[in-house]
């Protein structure tokens, strides 16, 4: 898979709240295009994990 496409499958998966599969596919993405749009995706995608879980996640 390219890294566009990588990025959409994260997007579906968080739109299910399927946290932990979004950032799988997000860093997938971004090891493809540094300068992928998904890159800014796990950054926030973990700001919100260490907010609302801090005590499941821990960067």
């Amino acid at each position: 898979m390219s890294a566009q496409e990588y990025y959409e499958q994260g997007n579906a998966y968080r739109k299910q709240g399927n946290w932990q599969e979004a950032i799988n596919c997000y860093i997938r993405a971004a090891e493809l295009d540094p300068e992928s749009p998904a890159v800014e995706a796990k950054r926030m995608l973990d700001d919100i994990m260490s907010f609302y879980h801090k005590d499941y996640y821990n960067p």
